[in-house]
């Protein structure tokens, strides 16, 4: 990818914040764009068309997800071993299959297209890995990890909009319209990559704080889980309940919105995501003033939880009648958010910052997406092919009452367990300098 050298020395003499700015906002674009290749055929109902007795639309979300959750686990090893110069001809590459993917899904006839939505989930699956590597391991990843993280609630709901434009208002085909959304992408795609390729590598004084990443073999990686399995174990089981029911919100957004009474409203899907954009970069953004590695960590925590308690307490309150849908869909989606994006951008560089452990964030990210989307593809399963009828907005409403419990309180155990990790790591470095001191004397 083409380098411009005095794009990289401006950036290198940058003020602080004009450089997460620029790094922000890139990888924001960047992101957001890959969302034009994989959200929008979701804005679409394909009502009346089934196969073998399921709702067609179904077929085309679980296999997508599949194909999604197939590149997380793929993604362990290809994301942790990723080296630097490599990154922007991959990100380019991936995006090309899953466009085309997409032509094809428009050009053969169903239910022949439906296994194109794997191959176009699989290699968007690693682009979050490889736009992210370019942030971790700063002294304001939290910044610019939130305003990059900004495009999962933003970017799907914009895309979906202008998708469902091109259906409503241009009067493309909703089997023609994902292609036709990624070929409005595609341009500023590139630009963006082209962009991103030019933010410098970490600095000395981020390493210090931050500590080095480094690409991870399969040693490395099997090291790094036995170190932090009991706490990982509950971070991930949390996420993978998050994951379940961000993607059942997200994916079944234009279902659920229809059963609410807000089918025809193609502004709907960004009208909802905008405040939720703007408080989640807030509340991220601000993490990067705790300079103290445990304690932005353990604050992490909390944020979690608080955004499972506002999920399950905006639920309650609508099954009561006491908020309306737009109410309800904005708050649980501010909860789900407030619990998902810091597990995408900063509860794992804080660990890594707070043990001082040489890694890199894609790789443990990988671990728990991989398992998220298992989850969620286990669910979608169930919910269609168990038998229970119940429509996609009543089935989402008792699992955010039921998942948002459960998520509390393993967030607090493992709040619990890195406590005592923490206090244990610092005790025996306490006693190793204590005892190199009486040696000394």
């Amino acid at each position: 990818m083409l380098h411009i050298p005095w794009i990289q020395r401006r950036l290198q003499r940058a003020h602080h914040l004009v450089f997460s700015l620029y790094a922000g906002l890139v990888a924001f674009g960047t992101y957001s764009c890959m969302y034009a290749f994989r959200k929008p055929f979701t804005a679409g109902i394909f009502e009346g068309m089934t196969f073998l007795g399921i709702d067609y639309k179904i077929w085309l979300v679980i296999t997508q997800t599949i194909g999604y959750a197939c590149s997380k686990f793929y993604g362990i090893r290809f994301i942790a071993e990723m080296k630097g110069d490599r990154r922007a001809q991959s990100i380019i590459l991936l995006i090309a299959v899953s466009w085309l993917s997409l032509l094809c899904f428009a050009l053969l006839p169903a239910p022949w297209n439906i296994p194109f939505l794997f191959i176009n989930g699989f290699p968007l699956g690693m682009i979050w890995g490889l736009v992210f590597s370019y942030l971790e391991g700063r002294r304001s990843t939290e910044f610019m990890g939130a305003v990059l993280s900004i495009s999962f609630i933003f970017s799907s709901g914009f895309v979906k909009s202008v998708g469902k434009i091109t259906v409503v208002d241009w009067g493309v085909t909703e089997f023609w319209m994902p292609f036709v959304t990624g070929l409005v992408f595609a341009a500023p795609m590139f630009l963006f990559i082209f962009l991103l390729e030019q933010i410098p590598p970490p600095t000395a004084a981020d390493e210090q704080v931050r500590t080095k990443r480094a690409p991870m073999n399969k040693r490395d990686r099997q090291a790094f889980l036995q170190a932090f399995l009991p706490g990982l174990i509950l971070l991930i089981a949390s996420y993978v309940m998050l994951t379940v029911l961000r993607d059942m919100r997200d994916n079944f957004a234009a279902d659920i919105w229809k059963d609410l009474g807000f089918g025809a409203q193609a502004g709907i899907f960004t009208q909802t995501e905008v405040p939720i954009s703007i408080a989640i970069i807030i509340i991220m953004g601000l993490l990067v003033f705790v300079k103290n590695n445990f304690h932005a960590f353990i604050l992490n925590h909390f944020i979690v939880i608080t955004g499972f308690l506002i999920a399950l307490i905006s639920t309650i309150l609508f099954r009561q009648h006491r908020i309306d849908p737009v109410w309800w869909m904005t708050l649980t989606g501010l909860g789900l958010y407030m619990g998902y994006i810091p597990f995408n951008c900063i509860f794992f560089e804080r660990l890594i910052a707070v043990f001082k452990y040489v890694s890199n964030v894609g790789f443990i990210i990988y671990v728990a997406d991989s398992f998220g989307y298992l989850g969620s593809v286990g669910v979608m399963l169930f919910k269609n092919f168990s038998g229970i009828d119940v429509s996609w907005s009543h089935f989402f409403m008792d699992a955010v009452l039921g998942v948002s419990v459960t998520g509390i309180l393993l967030m607090m155990a493992s709040s619990w367990y890195f406590k005592k990790k923490y206090d244990a790591v610092n005790n025996k470095s306490n006693a190793t300098v204590s005892g190199e001191v009486q040696i000394a004397g």
